[in-house]
């Protein structure tokens, strides 16, 4: 059995282990993922990221690496704004540029770096059709039918993943950890969803907590700052630029006139190191 390198790198407490498969390709299955993140007899994870060489044709010629994104139980998505932030940083340290380009399965994300080692990442334009989100029928994607607990009446958005957000008034009295798995498999979500509940703190500001679907409660997550972001002006509760308030600390998302959402915040390494390839069966 050979060591297998990893690096292990957190946005605001999200945590990832980054594995780099460009040199050795690495299919890895949902089992070897789960392996991976588990934080009691692997390295422990909200998500395994593995990098990939991109395709020198198609939507994605243009990125410097794509990104593979497994969940904690094995299951793969499209995007992850806080890991897509920790990658951009690596790829931009790698190329001693100040930009990069990542491609993911939800389209191709720019970033760039931004003063007090802060990494800013474009994360495209939010989906409100109910089809693109998707719904299992046709919703208001502002006024869904859904209630849990003393939760009612939420938003739904894909910012490349589903988000379901939730708007109380005290966001520390939902009890996230009992009504978040059954939200994240409520009947309107073929594709299940993360669950967000957002308290506001005043126009320029919200506090959130976020389930994130195969993930449980994370200490941030990017993709739902954003979805929580573009929901409060939907509902006309802040401006178009939201500090996001999350466990793990403060995400900036402004979501500019021409509907892009743009994601601001810090991230870092917490170490390096190799795993034997027995843990995956390699």
């Amino acid at each position: 059995m050979t060591d297998i390198a990893f690096t292990k790198m957190h946005g605001l407490g999200n945590d990832f282990v980054v594995i780099d498969s460009r040199d050795t390709p690495r299919n890895l299955s949902a089992t070897q993922a789960q392996a991976i993140a588990d934080r009691h007899t692997g390295i422990g994870c909200d998500q395994l990221i593995l990098l990939e060489t991109p395709h020198s044709a198609g939507p994605l010629q243009d990125a410097d690496v794509f990104m593979r994104i497994f969940n904690a139980d094995g299951s793969q998505v499209d995007a992850c704004g806080n890991a897509t932030r920790c990658v951009a940083d690596l790829i931009m340290t790698e190329t001693a540029r100040k930009n990069a380009n990542i491609g993911t399965g939800a389209g191709l994300l720019t970033a760039e770096e931004f003063p007090n080692n802060m990494v800013a990442v474009d994360m495209g334009r939010p989906r409100l059709d109910w089809q693109e989100i998707p719904l299992s029928k046709e919703q208001d994607t502002l006024h869904l039918d859904i209630e849990n607990w003393t939760l009612h009446d939420p938003t739904a958005v894909s910012m490349g993943n589903p988000h379901c957000v939730f708007f109380v008034d005290d966001a520390a009295a939902v009890p996230l950890d009992e009504v978040g798995s059954t939200l994240e498999h409520h009947e309107m979500f073929p594709e299940r969803a993360n669950i967000g509940i957002a308290q506001i703190k005043n126009p320029g500001a919200l506090r959130l907590r976020v389930w994130e679907r195969g993930a449980g409660i994370t200490q941030a997550c990017g993709t739902g700052a954003c979805a929580a972001a573009v929901s409060a002006h939907r509902r006309n509760l802040t401006g178009r630029t939201v500090l996001v308030e999350l466990d793990g600390g403060t995400l900036t998302i402004d979501w500019r006139a021409d509907d892009h959402v743009i994601m601001i915040g810090p991230t870092a390494i917490s170490f390096k190191g190799t795993f034997d390839a027995a843990l995956i069966g390699d």
